[in-house]
């Protein structure tokens, strides 16, 4: 496995910024067939304001996002910096599953691993845990954009 990435570096991989660059730190990769991050789940999120006023969760959809870049972060140091920010796009979701809710104060952990690879497209499996409870899990296929 590979060094940590930094948000300054995670930065430079991808084209997502603030408020919608939800992966804080890469914590191992293997170019080709995995990575571990994590996203720190503050009060301060946008998106808690209107979901849910009172009783705060982290929108499920956005759990999914966060996978997805992660999977983003493993294709371009997979496949090579020099195509950051552009090299997948998020095409497709399946066997989705919400097991837990992610409320302030959780640390999001990401793992993302590659179940097949192609020319032009990526399958990938992603799964969430806060400790080491499984909140959601799913795959998701990405597709390499035209340059």
């Amino acid at each position: 496995m590979s060094q940590e990435l930094d948000i300054n570096k995670i930065a430079a991989l991808l084209p997502h910024r603030y408020p919608f660059l939800l992966v804080d730190r890469v914590t191992a990769y293997e170019p080709n067939q995995t990575i571990s991050a994590y996203k720190n789940v503050t009060f301060n999120e946008h998106f808690f304001q209107g979901h849910f006023p009172g009783q705060p969760v982290m929108p499920g959809v956005l759990i999914i996002e966060a996978m997805a870049q992660a999977g983003g972060i493993l294709g371009v140091l997979s496949v090579g910096e020099d195509k950051a920010g552009k090299i997948l796009y998020f095409m497709a979701m399946d066997k989705v599953k919400f097991r837990r809710p992610v409320v302030p104060g959780d640390r999001l952990d990401l793992k993302v691993d590659v179940i097949q690879l192609r020319s032009k497209y990526w399958k990938l499996k992603g799964e969430a845990f806060v400790g080491d409870k499984k909140v959601a899990e799913a795959e998701l296929m990405a597709g390499l954009g035209r340059e």
